[in-house]
């Protein structure tokens, strides 16, 4: 995997701040000042995006979405960067697409972890029920197929364009189909982090994916269990 970070941040001082300690972490970094630059350089090369919100001209909202309606960077993985206590931005950008925020001021430490959390792969062992044995690599539950080697999905035989994130929120899923998954457990195992207090981010990931899913008019095969969880329902066809 790259360990190229593309830093999107109009603050010199800042940019130049976290740059700094994520290269002492090992990254390769790049700091760009706008989103007219972000754009402009942003290609799958990079391991992630880190884009603060308030930007001039193009804003960070729109420099995320024209990065995920780009299909060479559409998987790009995204850490958004908010005014504290702007509880809108922050859903607003996990809405539409970005992995995880971080509220201003922050710490370069909790962003570092933040991005590990993010470019891990979350660990698991495969369902022996979801899992096909000729081929460990793909998860199949009904009419839902994932490739976890290709980081592909399929609803029916047809591509589904998932984030990482939503992608490694699926899996957990179907790993455990037919049996409760907690909000705890999905932010530990997806976000790498404990769940805080309010934090939306585990429903908000949950509400895009079941969008997508959904998209055809399908029925939605995962279950809220209000405050316990969420399971993806096992058919008598899977």
């Amino acid at each position: 995997m790259s360990n190229r970070i593309l830093l999107v941040e109009d603050d010199p001082d800042l940019g130049d701040l976290v740059a700094e300690y994520l290269q002492g972490e090992g990254w390769d970094v790049e700091l760009v000042g706008s989103g007219e630059e972000a754009l402009s350089r942003a290609s799958d090369e990079y391991a992630a995006m880190v884009l603060d919100v308030m930007l001039p001209g193009i804003s960070g909202f729109e420099t995320l979405r024209r990065v995920r309606a780009e299909p060479t960077t559409s998987k790009l993985s995204v850490v958004m960067l908010t005014a504290r206590g702007d509880e809108v931005d922050r859903v607003l950008g996990l809405e539409m697409g970005a992995d995880d925020y971080l509220p201003k001021p922050f710490s370069s430490r909790e962003l570092a972890a933040r991005l590990r959390a993010i470019l891990r792969r979350a660990p698991g062992e495969a369902d022996e029920a979801a899992v096909p044995a000729a081929n460990p690599d793909v998860l199949n539950v009904g009419d839902v197929e994932l490739d976890i080697r290709t980081h592909q999905t399929k609803l029916s035989g047809v591509p589904l364009e998932l984030t990482v994130l939503e992608f490694r929120l699926l899996e957990l899923l179907l790993r455990n189909a037919g049996t409760v998954v907690s909000r705890e457990q999905i932010a530990n195992d997806v976000l790498g982090r404990d769940l805080l207090i309010y934090d939306r981010s585990v429903d908000t990931h949950m509400s895009n994916l079941r969008r997508k899913i959904t998209a055809d008019g399908r029925e939605d095969p995962i279950v809220t269990l209000r405050g316990t969880g969420y399971l993806f329902a096992v058919t008598s066809q899977s």
